[in-house]
């Protein structure tokens, strides 16, 4: 049995040391808003924060979680730069088929925790391993930049 910090409460999970944090979370616990996209850590579907970083959670051993602070796309509402996120997509109008958006919105939360005030560079950098088979890549630095004019209490 091995506990984790998952969205704000301690959760034990039945589940092997080296089991995928995401499998664990989806699969175990039954938190399905992290989806799984290529189970290499290369397209970003499956991001989570742990101690505020985004990691690939297919990659990522649930071992590796254990006293750290997890925190999936179901409780990022609760954070207030996750929330002005999630707002920003939404009045952009990001999402196609919205399957990436998790892993792109959790990884623009953690970009936007680190700067509140990225330059065009900075969001494409730290978007880059994001991969959006619909091309949504413009609007996703339209919000983010969105978000950041709502954080420092500005409309863009």
């Amino acid at each position: 049995m091995i506990t984790i910090h998952l969205n704000g409460q301690d959760r034990e999970v039945d589940a092997p040391d080296d089991m995928p944090l995401l499998w664990a979370i989806r699969d175990v616990l039954g938190f399905t808003g992290t989806k799984y996209g290529c189970g290499m850590g290369l397209c970003g579907a499956c991001t989570m924060h742990m101690d505020g970083v985004p990691v690939r959670s297919c990659v990522t051993p649930i071992s590796a979680a254990v006293g750290k602070k997890i925190t999936t796309i179901e409780a990022l509402g609760k954070d207030d730069i996750g929330k002005v996120v999630q707002e920003a997509w939404v009045k952009v109008g990001v999402p196609q088929c919205g399957y990436c958006q998790c892993g792109q919105v959790m990884t623009a939360t953690a970009l936007l925790a680190r700067n509140p005030s990225p330059d065009d560079q900075e969001i494409e950098s730290s978007m880059s391993g994001n991969i959006c088979r619909c091309g949504t890549y413009n609007r996703i630095k339209t919000a983010i930049h969105a978000a950041s004019a709502s954080l420092k209490g500005g409309a863009k």
